[in-house]
């Protein structure tokens, strides 16, 4: 890295707000007061907002005199001494954004800042209180009986609760990412054209500055990670009319730093969390994930460490470790309103594919690579399923999931029932979750932005050599995260996460060369500090999406905990029953709003009105579906050409196309569209043999090729499924039923449904075009060797039955992947195959059997298992 650098840091630190009748003159400046920056934003305006930048930076001489000429030509008579024309109307610190509701635009500044850390000497702050300004005139206000209401409604998120930004650090990414971006060559970074990385980087736009070729450029503004923003919706009016150095974003979650003395070394630890504005909301409210693959309550947590006595992000030592909580990946919610302090956890959408837990991985692919570790500590053994259900399902759509990865790229799923373990008095909870958490720290490694110091050289430690992640010439990097969730992600997940980062503290100071071995005890200052930071990030959290702080905390897994402790929990434990059951409803509407989930329009339904959000957080609820699609695979060419790629070639679970579609890509060319699951190729250097491949990229198919398909089979094969049929079929229906379907349409003449009225006639002997229906007009009569081909094929299905075993079995799973099927007829000119349907166990059958039964009054005797199931029930539930 080369050592000279410019830093760049935005210039709009420090605000004035200036009022005159018509105009509000927003003057920011740096913190030196050298440069600045002036808004113009019209009042005149009742419901637009109008805001001009002249992108041009003043000198404070000429910002005295523009406000001067403002003042004076404001005045109500000109010359006049003792009026004024500009008032000075607040201070502030940065601009949170501009928000409408059913009235004009609003303006909302930070007033007050408090520094809670300082990064590289990029200084960290916390909002301390906002101050919310009506931009139009009150001559030109339009008044709303239910704007008054929005309002509240609006500042009912307390903007000065654990909401962070920084003049010049980007909190919405992750140390690595920010450095690894940095250290980047100007050259480089102006060429950067990836979606992960700001396309433009072209900082130096009217700031006629002028680095050397190749120089490092730290500090700079690259286009944030908008799932952590939480104020995006709010600056998005202003985004592409105002200079950047005015949007100042700004994060939620937690954000803290201590300071440690190791021989005199002075070392800063922090630690910053940062909430999903993504399906955001609180504890019963929102649950599980939306139809995007966002989850509820996701959280990056990041712990850093610098060695304090370079405070430079040229020449000093930073090292940092990431991981995430976030809820189950499945759709899954909790009905609050039995008014119990569990309630019952129910599936709200059958998942069969996995879609939504592949959106979600594959989310995190794209950001940290492989390996996912998905560390569930949610319960595996009841005496009811209550938590189990989220486990039998999570593990269902990992295992399926892991299918189409590479053995390299595939998630590691890590069950381990927490609550069990509490119980036990044989087992100690820590030991078994360090033993976790050195094997995961050991598969990603973590990031450090200095080369393998001496100290791994003269104190050597075997530990040292298995570390994973990714080596580079100027340090270390992490690849893959470890995703850890409980079914609240809370109590138990944050003492998890404090073991895993304890785990990482040690080799980031064995890295940056402050101890002998990458090993921490308990007891010692440095855990004791990283406990409290721990408590406070998982208190924090707690309050902002359960409503109170942690019950179960370091100390109660340790078995430390004082006997005060137990009442203190209690008292928890009632305040966060109180804020689910009654203040959560009213927090959510204020979170859906601040967000812009919800837009406030003029003749639709207000917010409170609403029955439920569910359709704000799913947008495909709005969506009508395709009519001949009954069958939707995340997998298909069709839903993979509609999600994000992963970069540095890191094969994403929802990326199957180089894994299923491009392993048939030669054979597309002659697909046959047969049914819904399966599709058969004709290949001419197989002879008699044709291959299935899982795809439903067929049915896009042109007219014409279906035309010659069926012309090849219009004399032997049934008739097609109509357009209804295909579209009324349902994902439940068997093989079995299909085909004897098949052979009912072959007797029948079709037929057309007319409506009269109230009741609907059948007109018969009304037949569609054969042309359009078979690919061929059959009443110009059958060709000798079509008519000798159809009579082979009824002679084949009335000895079907008396064929031996051994010639029935189809399928058999070739090396290369693909199905091959053995011909069934002898007769090679006929292309007549068919496969085997899905076999159905006995019991099943029997259930089916006595399920029609039972709908025409045929009841079967109760046997002992259900007269016992019945009682179990009943005293469960009434008893």
């Amino acid at each position: 890295m080369p050592a000279a650098a410019a830093p760049i840091i935005s210039s709009v630190q420090k605000l004035v707000l200036y009022e005159t009748r018509a105009r509000y003159f927003l003057v920011g400046s740096n913190h030196a007061e050298t440069k600045y920056r002036v808004l113009k934003i019209d009042r005149t305006e009742p419901k637009d907002l109008v805001i001009i930048d002249d992108r041009h930076v003043y000198t404070q001489q000429e910002v005295r005199e523009l406000l001067g000429r403002l003042d004076l030509g404001n005045r109500t008579k000109m010359g006049q001494k003792g009026s004024s024309g500009l008032f000075r109307a607040v201070s502030a610190f940065g601009v949170v954004g501009f928000v409408r509701f059913l009235e004009g635009y609003y303006i909302v500044l930070i007033t007050k800042r408090r520094k809670m850390a300082d990064i590289g000497g990029h200084a960290v702050y916390k909002i301390e209180d906002t101050n919310m300004i009506y931009i139009p005139n009150d001559s030109v206000r339009i008044s709303h009986p239910d704007e008054a209401r929005y309002l509240r409604i609006f500042q009912n998120v307390d903007l000065s609760s654990n909401f962070y930004f920084s003049y010049s650090y980007d909190l919405s990414h992750s140390l690595q990412y920010n450095l690894t971006v940095l250290r980047m060559p100007l050259e480089m970074l102006k060429s950067e054209t990836t979606q992960t990385r700001q396309e433009s980087f072209d900082i130096f736009e009217d700031e006629g500055l002028i680095t050397q070729g190749g120089n490092g450029v730290f500090g700079i503004s690259s286009e944030p990670y908008m799932k952590y923003v939480w104020n995006g919706e709010l600056l998005d009016i202003i985004k592409n009319t105002v200079h950047r150095d005015w949007l100042l974003y700004i994060i939620h979650g937690f954000c803290g730093q201590s300071k440690l003395l190791i021989y005199g070394r002075p070392v800063y630890v922090t630690l910053i969390a940062r909430r999903s504005s993504k399906f955001a909301g609180t504890r019963f409210l929102k649950r599980g994930a939306n139809c995007e693959g966002d989850v509820a309550n996701e959280v990056e947590t990041e712990q850093m460490l610098c060695d304090a006595s370079v405070m430079s992000f040229t020449a000093g030592s930073y090292s940092s470790y990431v991981q995430v909580r976030g809820s189950v990946p499945l759709y899954w919610s909790q009905d609050i309103s039995t008014m119990m302090p569990k309630p019952p956890i129910t599936l709200d959408q059958a998942d069969p594919f996995a879609h939504v837990a592949a959106l979600h991985f594959d989310q995190m692919l794209q950001r940290f690579g492989s390996p996912i570790i998905v560390l569930n500590l949610v319960k595996e053994r009841e005496k009811r399923k209550h938590e189990r259900i989220l486990s039998e399902e999570l593990v269902a759509a990992v295992t399926y999931l892991n299918q189409f990865l590479p053995p390299e790229h595939t998630i590691i799923y890590i069950p381990w029932d927490m609550a069990k373990y509490t119980k036990s008095k044989l087992c100690n909870v820590l030991d078994r979750l360090n033993v976790i958490a050195e094997s995961v720290v050991k598969k990603t490694g973590f990031f450090v932005n200095r080369p393998d110091s001496y100290c791994s050289i003269l104190r050597p430690d075997e530990k040292w050599n298995e570390l994973g992640g990714c080596v580079i010439p100027t340090g270390r990097l992490q690849t893959g995260v470890l995703r850890t969730n409980c079914v609240d992600c809370l109590d138990r997940t944050n003492t998890a996460q404090f073991m895993v980062g304890k785990c990482a503290l040690a080799y980031q100071l064995y890295s940056l060369g402050l101890i002998d071995k990458p090993n921490l005890q308990f007891d010692t200052d440095a855990v004791r500090l990283f406990e409290e930071l721990y408590e406070d990030h998982g208190d924090t959290l707690s309050l902002q999406y359960g409503g109170s702080q942690l019950v179960h905390r370091v100390k109660t897994y340790r078995k430390i905990a004082p006997w005060t402790q137990h009442s203190k929990d209690i008292m928890q434990t009632l305040s966060r029953y109180y804020s689910n059951a009654f203040s959560d409803a009213d927090r959510q509407d204020s979170i859906n709003l601040f967000l812009g989930v919800f837009h406030p329009t003029e003749g639709k339904p207000h917010l409170w009105e609403l029955p439920t959000d569910f359709y704000l957080h799913h947008k495909n609820t709005m969506r009508l579906l395709p009519t001949r699609r009954s069958y939707t695979y995340w997998w298909t060419p069709e839903v993979i050409k509609h999600l994000p790629l992963p970069y540095d070639e890191v094969i994403c679970a929802a990326n199957l196309k180089k894994l299923v579609v491009k392993k048939f890509h030669k054979y597309e060319e002659e697909i046959d569209i047969h049914n819904e699951f399966f599709r058969p190729y004709e290949l001419s250097s197989f002879d008699d043999t044709f291959c299935l491949a899982m795809t439903s990229s067929a049915r896009n198919k042109s007219n014409r090729e279906e035309a010659v398909l069926q012309r090849k089979t219009a004399a032997s094969a049934p008739p097609p499924p109509s357009e209804e049929a295909v579209s009324s079929s349902s994902e439940d229906d068997s093989g079995t039923d299909r085909e004897e379907e098949g052979s009912v349409s072959q007797r029948s003449t079709p037929v057309k449904m007319t409506d009269l009225g109230d009741s609907a006639k059948v007109t018969e002997n009304v037949v569609q075009p054969m042309k359009e229906v078979y690919g061929i007009n059959l009443s110009d009569g059958l060709s000798e060797e079509d008519l000798s081909i159809y009579l082979r094929f009824v002679q084949l299905g009335q000895s079907q039955h008396k064929q031996d075993k051994s010639s029935q079995q189809f399928c058999s799973r070739c090396p290369d992947g693909v199905i091959k099927l053995t011909p069934i007829s002898a007769f090679s000119q006929d292309n007549i195959y068919e496969v085997q349907p899905p076999k159905v166990d006995r019991k099943s059958t029997e259930i089916f059997h006595a399920h029609i039964q039972a709908s025409q009054g045929i009841m079967q005797p109760l046997g002992k298992e259900d007269t016992s199931m019945y009682r179990e029930y009943i005293r469960n539930r009434y008893l």
